[in-house]
């Protein structure tokens, strides 16, 4: 696994293997040196294109991400405003938008604390599993801001606008049972079993049609806000491009056969 972290053991691990990239978080706060080695995977993951049919995104830790670095935050305001938070758009946005421009599935793996704009990145995932002992909490009002790392949007399109805003503003914590119930993670696996069921998940992800799989993350992502006219033309126009894809073809030929498809994602 390629490292990129500091003498303290603190940064981002990133490896490649059957097809799944695995993203580790090396530090619970989201300090300069994780914010940057972060988005480097994420790249690195663009970068090595189709070798890469899933992600798994997850922490060394005992705490997935507690959100920003607040001593170094404190620091960087004895500067001013404007330079402690030049990173939400150098930075925050910057990793955001590269997570969600990614067309391979994403799986995110939960433990401990996940917070801030940590539950931010983990928002950005397109499957969530979280340990019975993870805990949730939007926190950015407790600290007299609003939110960052699209968490506005994304926890609203999740959990629905009323309670969304009781979330946001209110900065209750919530655990892993509550996350379920709401939609908000897809599995509770008891703790310390998050990575392991995260990474099967992948794995099993990474087996599957992929090109399909890009085709569904676009459609989802476009969908709020479309009228039905454009939703149905959107699914038409992924449904032409997929069915002239080998994976299709080969798909339909085994289940005629009763047989296992097997899938190349082209």
């Amino acid at each position: 696994m390629g490292v990129s972290e500091g003498s303290d053991g603190v940064g981002v691990g990133y490896g490649l293997d059957a097809g799944v990239a695995t993203i580790e978080l090396r530090g619970p706060a989201l300090d300069v040196a994780l914010r940057s080695g972060l988005l480097a995977a994420v790249r690195q993951v663009r970068d090595d294109g189709d070798a890469v049919r899933a992600v798994l995104l997850t922490a060394r830790g005992k705490h997935f991400c507690v959100g920003q670095d607040l001593r170094e935050h404190a620091r960087a305001l004895e500067n001013g405003p404007d330079a402690a938070f030049a990173c939400v758009r150098n930075e925050y946005n910057l990793l955001v938008e590269a997570l969600h421009a990614l067309t391979q599935p994403v799986v995110v793996a939960v433990e401990g604390a996940c917070v801030g704009a940590g539950l931010g990145l983990a928002l950005c995932a397109d499957v969530r599993v979280a340990a019975e002992g993870a805990r949730f909490a939007t926190a950015f009002t407790g600290i007299g801001l609003a939110a960052d790392s699209g968490l506005s949007g994304a926890l609203a399109r999740a959990v629905g606008p009323s309670r969304a805003a009781a979330l946001m503003l209110l900065g209750d914590r919530f655990g892993a049972e509550d996350a379920l119930r709401w939609g908000l993670v897809h599995r509770v696996v008891p703790d310390g079993d998050a990575t392991a069921e995260g990474l099967a998940l992948a794995t099993r992800l990474a087996a599957g049609p992929t090109a399909a799989y890009a085709e569904v993350k676009a459609l989802l992502r476009d969908a709020p806000g479309a009228s039905l006219v454009g939703v149905l033309e959107r699914e038409a126009a992924a449904q032409e491009r997929l069915g002239a894809t080998r994976d299709h073809r080969a798909a339909v030929e085994a289940f005629l056969a009763r047989a296992e498809p097997s899938f190349e994602g082209r």
